[in-house]
């Protein structure tokens, strides 16, 4: 008992001493604490020995926990870098979050900040904070100072990508994603975002490289397989943008938008019937149902099935008047059934009937495989066999100039 009592006062006073001093050569007042705990712990053992009583099991614990095992600790952690400073304003700072008291959590970063200028914990969840409260740029700087601390944090290379792209520096953007990706090429969001970002900026060809790298991850991805489609259809090589749909199709059996650019293609090579077929699947979605009936009122014009197409396109028209009226009378296909559709009166009040759900990069692929179907409408057979044959001769000349992209761009590295 005694012995027990000589190494606890030999070792919780050694330890008191090494705290209080560490105090006053770091300047830092959150050992006070420590040292406030440590007290009670060697308080309990005197008022054991001054009296000559036996703590209970409990108090026995405590007096080992407040006055040797706390402080040690906290020695463990700042040995690992992890100093009581930072952990006590990282504790404070999340405690104001859960109560949504943003200002006093960015009073403790800051302060932690001012102290120790390296702390990556304090850079990233300051990041967070400004992203939430939208401070773009301050949350862009902090994310920024988090990758100097951690070049492994890849989350914070995505985060400024993001939001570079928000504030709509698109190069910038592109330039911290293809970094990314260099880094860790099997990131999806980097992929999905990098190819969103090249098909706004209508780089196909480099889009298609990032879909393509994107799939040796992720080959059962349908929006990596829809977008690679997309990119295709771009390109104005509807055979390969024909196989991605028709991949993300088989991951995606409900994806009614690729169905209607299937349709489209369809069209562009003349196979009428699987064209109808897709067409009467993409009547199913409710924003694309007007432009499949108004698409399937000209297939059986071409069909010369002249009732059909009457029924079709009155359909189309009662879905969404104001775009469908506008296209019919353009469209000389509809002469001949002209008198016979039902063109609603005060057609400019009308109100579009179905919300836009579709992104802008499907809009974009939509209306350009619509305007390349009118365009080979009155081509011969003859004339889309030879299309068919000149594109899939390019098909392998446009895989060699990626192949020399990527290449080129290994040696740049």
């Amino acid at each position: 008992m005694l012995i027990e009592q000589l190494l606890f006062i030999f070792i919780s006073f050694a330890i008191f001493v090494y705290m209080f001093f560490r105090m006053i050569r770091r300047n830092d007042t959150s050992y006070v604490t420590i040292l406030v705990l440590e007290a009670m712990g060697i308080a309990l053992n005197f008022l054991e020995v001054l009296f000559d009583i036996k703590l209970n099991v409990f108090l026995k614990f405590l007096k080992y926990v407040l006055a040797i095992l706390v402080p040690i600790i906290i020695i463990v952690l700042e040995k690992q870098g992890i100093y009581l400073y930072e952990l006590v304003n990282l504790i404070k700072a999340k405690i104001y979050l859960m109560f949504n008291n943003n200002k006093k959590a960015k009073d403790a970063l800051l302060s932690l900040l001012e102290k120790n200028k390296n702390s990556y914990k304090a850079h990233k969840l300051l990041a967070q904070i400004y992203e939430q409260e939208g401070g773009m740029r301050k949350a862009i700087d902090e994310y920024v100072q988090a990758i100097d601390l951690d070049k492994q944090d890849y989350d914070s290379y995505y985060k400024v990508a993001e939001l570079l792209n928000g504030l709509n520096k698109k190069e910038e953007a592109t330039e911290m994603l293809f970094n990314l990706l260099n880094k860790k090429p099997d990131t999806y969001e980097a992929s999905m975002l990098l190819g969103d970002i090249l098909l706004d900026r209508e780089m196909y060809k480099d889009a298609v490289n990032v879909y393509q790298d994107a799939l040796k991850y992720n080959p059962y991805s349908y929006d990596i397989n829809y977008n690679l489609g997309i990119a295709y259809t771009m390109l104005n090589d509807f055979q390969s943008a024909k196989i991605a749909y028709e991949k993300a199709a088989e991951i995606n059996s409900l994806a009614y938008a690729l169905k209607y650019n299937l349709a489209e293609i369809a069209l562009i090579y003349k196979e009428i019937e699987e064209a109808e077929k897709k067409f009467l699947e993409s009547v199913n979605d409710e924003e694309l149902s007007a432009d499949s009936y108004y698409e399937l009122a000209k297939i059986e014009l071409i069909k010369n099935d002249k009732d059909t197409a009457i029924k079709y396109i009155n359909t189309a028209i009662d879905i969404d008047s104001k775009k469908i009226v506008d296209k019919v009378k353009k469209d000389p296909v509809f002469i001949p059934i002209m008198a016979r559709i039902s063109i609603p009166f005060n057609l400019e009040n009308k109100e579009q009937s179905t919300e836009v759900k579709l992104s802008e990069k499907e809009i974009k692929a939509k209306e350009h495989l619509e305007e390349m179907s009118e365009i080979t409408r009155h081509l011969s057979y003859n004339d889309i066999n030879l299309l068919k044959k000149n594109r899939e001769d390019n098909i392998n000349d446009t895989k060699l100039e990626i192949q020399e992209e990527r290449e080129q761009k290994e040696r740049h590295d």
